[in-house]
């Protein structure tokens, strides 16, 4: 099982990274590459403890449905998510947040299983590894630059 570990610092305050890490508009922002569109369960604002958002993108070449369910929340500290259906066998990502010295840090980890047994292991070491982990890196990249200037101010409805 493949796992990717990311750690992101972003120059503000842990619940506004927080919150746009949860938020459907930033991720449909984050993903335009795939063209990311939400399509069933939670379709805007911020996504909470049991709900389910259903993604429809284009990965590899190939339109798919994704949906997947928060299994865990403590705000501003942790937020955890499942692949309830979808192209993988297994996927959950956690998601952690902690601040020191006027900087959060975002802690991803993602742990998935390939279908397809042993052809879908060679295909993690052939590209798909990489693949998730520019996907993870480009949807941080947007979080941080929301997060780090007033840009995040047209994604959440509140004042930090």
């Amino acid at each position: 099982m493949p796992t990717i570990l990311l750690f992101t610092k972003i120059k503000a305050a842990k619940k506004i990274v927080f919150d746009l890490s949860r938020s459907i508009e930033l991720h449909k922002i984050s993903t335009k590459k795939t063209n990311e569109k939400a399509i069933a369960g939670r379709t805007s604002g911020l996504i909470e403890l049991n709900e389910t958002v259903t993604w429809r993108a284009r990965h590899l070449g190939v339109y798919q449905n994704f949906t997947s369910k928060v299994t865990g929340c403590k705000e501003a500290d942790f937020f955890a998510d499942i692949m309830v259906s979808g192209a993988f066998k297994s996927f959950k990502h956690e998601h952690y947040f902690s601040f020191k010295e006027n900087v959060t840090t975002l802690v991803d980890v993602l742990e998935y299983t390939s279908p397809f047994g042993v052809l879908g292991k060679f295909v993690d070491m052939l590209f798909l590894k990489k693949y998730m982990t520019n996907f993870l890196l480009e949807r941080n990249k947007t979080i941080k630059e929301f997060a780090e200037t007033n840009k995040w101010r047209r994604i959440l409805n509140y004042k930090n």
